[in-house]
């Protein structure tokens, strides 16, 4: 779950802290760059593609699951969906260093293809491992895994952790520990029995 479903629930926690320091950026970006100040309009314009653009990547993340767990397997897009989101924690993280708000917007993108993949795989892959007494009890641990990521990620947003002016770039890119830490650990894991009895037709890997 550390890869999986704990990125959601992070990714849907960690946006609301930040959210202020965010729009002052968007605003002293937006002059440095173009002489002016942006209305409140255009602010909140830029906000609402922040926070949205995050549905918008889970769609594109969901919609490709069926197809690249059959294609590559289950536990090696678990393993592929770190890539977006090591992408997504440089591109946020290094944002307010390069004074580029679209930066936030294009990681926010890439962090929803990873949270609408592993909502997906987590759950096919844990239960496909599973052994059949334990299958209901496994299933449950993509519920527990998004609780522990919003849990997380409001513990890391207060200000007496992560939660000020200063350190809210550091806050975005927290989603690379999780992703580190199942790219360190998964490779140890087995792939899943059902994709290599019926997708690869591998009766022996599967035994």
């Amino acid at each position: 779950g550390i890869g999986g479903t704990f990125q959601y629930g992070l990714q849907v926690s960690i946006i609301n802290s930040p959210a202020e320091y965010i729009k002052s950026f968007i605003r002293e970006a937006w002059l440095k760059r173009y002489g002016s100040s942006p209305s409140e309009e255009i602010i909140t314009l830029m906000w609402s593609f922040v926070v949205s653009i995050y549905s918008i990547g889970g769609l594109l993340g969901s919609l490709s699951a069926g197809y690249l767990s059959v294609r590559f397997g289950r536990k090696k897009v678990m393993l592929l969906t770190n890539i977006p989101v090591l992408l997504s924690a440089a591109l946020m993280g290094l944002s307010q260093l390069s004074g580029s708000f679209e930066m936030i917007i294009i990681g926010r993108l890439l962090s929803g293809v990873c949270g609408g993949l592993g909502l997906n795989i987590h759950i096919m892959y844990a239960g496909e491992c599973a052994p059949q007494k334990l299958r209901g009890v496994i299933a449950i641990t993509a519920s527990t895994a998004i609780a522990i990521g919003k849990f997380v990620g409001f513990a890391l947003g207060l200000r007496e952790v992560l939660g000020v002016d200063a350190l809210w770039p550091i806050l975005m890119a927290a989603n690379a520990l999780p992703a580190l830490a199942q790219l360190l650990t998964l490779p140890f894991f087995p792939d899943s029995p059902r994709y290599l009895l019926i997708d690869k037709k591998d009766k022996e890997g599967c035994i």
